[in-house]
């Protein structure tokens, strides 16, 4: 070990021959040559040696941990608290096509900003990027609640998600910074506590002051939050920077994150195009989707041939560990945040709940993340291990999409949707834990806080995907359904078009038109359930191909 001119203790590679050696170490024998050349590449940009802050007492971390979890909590929350305002919000706009982009566009800028976020923090400091991402998360709560117009929601929902996209990775980053590995999973379970009780707890929120306020309040009221959060974190914030001798911006990879929207923006405009604005054979369905992949293809490219370092770094994913971590994010994502969003929309249409009551039927499922999170860190700390838990978490949570796929019909019973969330929030905490430490130990410790980045992409692109497949699942099988059953009635079509634009529709419906209506979302809704099944069973497949690593007690990793 060596420190700088100011002191700060510095982490000299050190030859160790482990099958848990973390990839991209400097021993010769530890990686396959396609490996070692992208190390080789990496280093000739990087000093040589990376900053270590000094290991906080206690109560110097609570300090600088809990004014970002706050911040963090309404980061979450803005994920999910359109879940319950979907119908006045599409009712205000008059257009249920909307819901798909005002909720998939706060996770397509969290998806494109969160790559860039380790290695902008990694040069202008972690403090830099948490008044980015303040004042962007602000700025466009406040536009959303704000808009008077579809385009301008989407365009605040944009705007927030670039910066609550960011809070969610800093955070991590800095208690990555602060945190050895045989501790963090202790307090990586306090922050997706944090993080799970945002994203359960958005709907209710949303639904709550929604009926008492208005759906703009529910925007409002986070503002003064999200600001002094901000500021006393900036405060309390103290990593040091990391040193390079290239140029600055030259690190930055925007071309790649330029590509990565293009390619989320393509894909998800023709899914969601499709059977609702335009149909499955028209041209925009036809020229979309196929740009999307020439659009991914280039992505990659620039990323293994382009970017000096990459927002994903394509050659990191050849180890399975990180591959497969990063897939059990992306699958596990997708079937999570569209039972988040179309759960309230079941309970709502078929149980006739409120959007409060409807959201409030999520609290098992935060506090199940609550406590699969925080029991995650506890056992992974005492035993420094984590395969057999992962398993046992995937087990429950494909019992559980299985279950909700069983019963989530008319007739569902008052008792057991509490469980069978509070099952998937419990396995989706604990999995969220568990990959992030086993991505970070995978990993040499100058790229955790690039690998973070990568792991929070693939999150934002599987919920933000998982939502639109979820959308587009449900619009052409509710669409289809009704018409099977009223489409020769006069006036089918406008009645239908009203429907799907607004479920208080449902409300005020002609004669002899309530029981079709219902049984035609009940059945969209089940076929949205048995698509989450197949996500959860993909997240299981994926999930088995992480191997164990060590846990190592120190910041040094020794």
């Amino acid at each position: 070990m060596a420190r700088t001119e100011d002191g700060l203790k510095v982490v000299q590679p050190e030859p160790v021959d482990d099958e848990r050696t973390p990839l991209l170490q400097e021993h010769p024998g530890a990686h396959s040559s396609l490996e070692a050349q992208a190390d080789q590449e990496i280093r000739e940009h990087d000093a040589g040696t990376t900053p270590v802050a000094e290991e906080p007492t206690a109560a110097k971390l609570l300090a600088t941990m809990v004014p970002l979890w706050t911040v963090t909590f309404f980061a979450a929350m803005d994920s999910t608290i359109v879940a319950t305002l979907s119908g006045p919000i599409t009712s205000s706009f008059n257009s249920g096509t909307l819901f798909s982009w005002i909720a998939s566009g706060y996770l397509i800028a969290n998806a494109a900003c969160q790559p860039l976020s380790g290695k902008l923090t990694d040069i202008y400091g972690r403090r830099a990027g948490l008044v980015f991402a303040t004042t962007f998360f602000a700025a466009g709560t406040l536009i959303c609640g704000l808009a008077q117009s579809g385009s301008v929601e989407i365009l605040g929902r944009v705007i927030a998600g670039m910066g609550g996209g960011c809070l969610n990775t800093i955070s991590v980053f800095i208690a990555s910074d602060l945190i050895p590995l045989r501790k963090r999973g202790v307090w990586q379970g306090i922050s997706n506590v944090v993080f799970g009780a945002g994203t359960g707890l958005g709907g209710v929120f949303g639904g709550f002051v929604h009926e008492r306020y208005g759906w703009r309040y529910a925007f409002y009221i986070q503002v003064p939050f999200i600001v002094a959060g901000g500021i006393t974190a900036c405060i309390f914030v103290k990593v040091p920077i990391k040193k390079t001798e290239t140029t600055n911006i030259r690190r930055v990879d925007f071309l790649g994150a330029t590509a990565l929207v293009a390619t989320l923006v393509l894909f998800l405009l023709g899914l969601n195009s499709g059977g609702n604005i335009v149909p499955w054979n028209h041209p925009l369905v036809y020229v979309s989707l196929p740009l999307s992949f020439i659009s991914l293809l280039l992505f990659i490219y620039i990323e293994d041939r382009i970017a000096i370092e990459p927002v994903i770094p394509v050659r990191l994913l050849l180890n399975p560990s990180v591959i497969a971590a990063c897939l059990t994010n992306w699958f596990g994502s997708m079937a999570v945040y569209a039972l988040y969003y179309y759960g309230p929309t079941y309970f709502q249409v078929v149980r006739s709940l409120t959007a409060t009551r409807a959201g409030a039927l999520f609290i098992p499922s935060s506090a199940g993340a609550a406590i699969g999170s925080l029991s995650s860190g506890l056992i992974m700390r005492a035993t420094g291990r984590y395969r057999w838990l992962n398993v046992a978490m995937q087990v429950m949570s494909v019992a559980a999409f299985a279950l909700i796929l069983a019963t989530f019909n008319r007739t569902v019973d008052s008792y057991s949707p509490y469980l069978y969330l509070f099952m998937v929030g419990t396995s989706y905490g604990s999995t969220l834990t568990i990959t992030l430490l086993a991505l970070i130990a995978a990993v040499d410790h100058k790229y955790q806080a690039i690998i973070t980045s990568a792991s929070y992409a693939f999150r934002s692109t599987g919920s933000s995907i998982g939502i639109t497949v979820a959308s587009v699942v449900f619009q052409n099988v509710v669409r289809v359904r009704l018409y099977d059953r009223f489409g020769g009635q006069p006036g089918a079509a406008d009645e239908i078009r009203r429907i799907r634009d607004s479920i208080d529709e449902i409300q005020h419906l002609p004669p002899g038109w309530h029981d079709g209506v219902i049984d035609a979302h009940v059945e969209a809704l089940r076929a949205v359930w048995a698509v989450l099944l197949g996500f959860a069973v993909l997240t299981a497949i994926a999930s088995l191909f992480i191997r164990e690593h060590k846990l190592h007690k120190n910041l040094e990793r020794k």
